[in-house]
């Protein structure tokens, strides 16, 4: 990929309304542009990191059993008032009317939607269990968005629902799902914690919350310092040095960012609104059900905030925008700039993921915006060239060697 064709709207000032790293390398590298507060357009680097995100999130709930759907935004409120949540949700839902004057909300998430989708179908203990998913944005009137990515108005999250004729199948889709999350987050090479957490307007019985560690976070977790005991503290308000709950060593503070929130409904959802199946013994019984959410844009300024320093970005591997940088000194028409395109196309042609810095630019810009792009690998091919050498750095050890262009061609980056 040449980077003068990809869109990358660089800023040479660092933006004033941005608090937070990741805010400010989203902003000046180009990855994001802000329409409204808390909306957002997703421009192609980000965009790029988000689909890696959001397959990584498929490929681990495949694995598991579950299906992928599609549900509509736009939702009616004759749904919202079979839940109760209508009028109980209040403010931040997003309401607006039809020209026929019926009433709509945006969903902020879609617990009505798929009981609708499924009543109809798990008429039956043998049409369960099921366990359906979907990525798509969601919309929450927040009151005060903050931190770019944080918490906006418009979202990508990936929302999970389990179906189940008993607490026992409940049980262990849960920790299938639970299971699944802990291969998410490993593989988004990210520093988090599971900690107990209230269900808030999602309901349910019980509730965890994955939180990325991260001092910008609005969440605070106490936790043992000798056990896995870990909670927000909303929940469990102990103050540091207290003795842990299960007895196991003191209490300790950290803060995070929810990126991910699990519950067992049980039948909050299914009792209102008529969600009943028959049983093997002929009996009617209503569906029991869990529900499990994944914030996939607030995943992409988690990762940021872990992965950068002094605003320098070094994404994961697993979800980098490109694993290979080639940077060359000379401008187009130039043998360095030809054995830059050659490079280039041999590496793609091995699979790999490259974008090339082609612009009439100094290496001092490219450098910098390198920094903000963030791949692994950067290849630059400076004035040795010439004498058939180039220099890789990896930027995660920050080793530099100088190689041949048939070693460049041929390294396992």
């Amino acid at each position: 990929m040449k980077q003068s064709l990809l869109f990358i709207p660089t800023l040479r000032d660092m933006p004033k309304d941005a608090e937070i790293s990741s805010h400010k390398i989203l902003l000046k590298g180009g990855y994001i542009k802000q329409q409204v507060a808390g909306v957002y357009t997703y421009l192609p680097l980000a965009y790029r990191i988000i689909k890696k995100i959001e397959n990584i999130i498929r490929e681990e709930l495949d694995k598991i059993g579950c299906s992928e759907l599609l549900m509509p935004a736009l939702q009616t409120k004759d749904l919202w008032v079979e839940s109760g949540r209508w009028d109980a949700y209040g403010k931040e839902l997003m309401r607006l009317k039809d020209r026929h004057d019926r009433e709509f909300c945006l969903g902020p998430t879609h617990e009505e939607v798929i009981t609708s989708v499924v009543r109809d179908y798990a008429k039956s203990y043998k049409k369960l269990p099921l366990a359906l998913y979907q990525i798509q944005t969601k919309f929450r009137d927040e009151f005060r968005p903050r931190f770019g990515l944080m918490r906006g108005r418009e979202f990508i999250m990936k929302d999970l629902y389990t179906f189940s004729t008993n607490q026992e199948d409940l049980d262990q889709w849960y920790e299938k799902i639970r299971n699944a999350y802990i291969c998410i987050m490993d593989r988004l090479h990210l520093k988090y914690r599971i900690v107990n957490a209230a269900s808030g307007q999602i309901g349910g019985k019980s509730s965890e919350e994955f939180m990325v560690l991260c001092d910008i976070g609005e969440d605070t977790i106490v936790y043992s310092d000798s056990s896995d005991f870990a909670s927000n503290y909303e929940l469990y308000p102990l103050e540091v040095g207290a003795p842990s709950p299960d007895g196991m060593g003191t209490i300790k503070h950290a803060k995070g960012i929810e990126v991910g929130h699990i519950f067992k409904l049980g039948t909050k959802y299914s009792e209102p609104m008529s969600l009943t199946f028959i049983d093997v013994d002929n009996s009617k019984k209503p569906v029991i059900m869990g529900c499990y959410g994944i914030g996939v844009s607030r995943l992409l300024m988690a990762i940021l905030e872990q992965h950068n320093v002094d605003l320098k970005v070094l994404w994961p591997k697993s979800v980098a925008p490109f694993a290979i940088h080639i940077l060359p000194v000379d401008k187009q028409g130039t043998d360095g700039f030809k054995l830059a395109c050659e490079i280039e196309e041999t590496l793609e042609n091995r699979k790999y993921e490259v974008i090339l810095d082609d612009r009439n630019e100094s290496l001092g810009v490219k450098l910098n915006d390198a920094d903000l792009i963030g791949c692994m690998y950067r290849i630059i091919i400076g004035r040795k060239a010439k004498d058939g050498i180039l220099e890789l750095k990896n930027m995660e050890t920050n080793e530099i060697q100088e190689l041949t262009i048939d070693d460049i061609k041929n390294y396992q980056y």
